[in-house]
């Protein structure tokens, strides 16, 4: 589910973890400074803030190859805004990057289902400068699909 609109880009996307409980799950996802166990990037630290608290701050970054062998870091800072053990979910924000991100929010949630669980991704986020609506849609579900792959295979 998607939505493009001139002002604001909306988007939510979901995946399921057969095999795997909630709990899990999000004992993954709540280890916030570590998301580079879960997405293919190449490094993911915290920057600043109380581990498990609003305010944490990650930095991520990843090296790309361009043309004539060079390669570009991309990078970006990632504040936590809120987290809910409870109902196993988090919301973040992006604060700096050299992405083209100007405003974007992420709420992640992991709710129970029939064979496990699902892991939610919803986002809302200005347009992102030299991505489009479809390039944003897909950059989650291919983190969402990375996602539920390291989480199965760790347990």
């Amino acid at each position: 589910m998607a939505e493009e609109s001139g002002l604001k880009w909306e988007g939510k996307s979901a995946i399921e973890v057969a095999g795997t409980g909630p709990e899990v799950a999000w004992a993954a996802l709540e280890d916030f400074c570590n998301v580079h166990k879960l997405i293919p990037i190449d490094t993911c630290y915290q920057a600043e803030g109380v581990v498990g608290q609003p305010g944490l701050v990650r930095y991520c970054a990843n090296a790309v190859k361009g043309v004539a062998d060079t390669t570009t870091i991309l990078w970006v800072k990632e504040k936590l805004l809120a987290i809910d053990p409870v109902q196993h979910c988090l919301s973040y924000e992006i604060t700096e990057n050299n992405m083209g991100f100007k405003s974007y929010v992420t709420t992640l949630k992991v709710l129970p289902d029939r064979d496990g669980c699902k892991i939610e991704w919803g986002f809302v986020s200005d347009p992102v400068e030299g991505w489009s609506f479809q390039d944003l849609v897909a950059y989650v579900q291919s983190s969402l699909q990375s996602m539920a792959e390291k989480i199965q295979l760790a347990h």
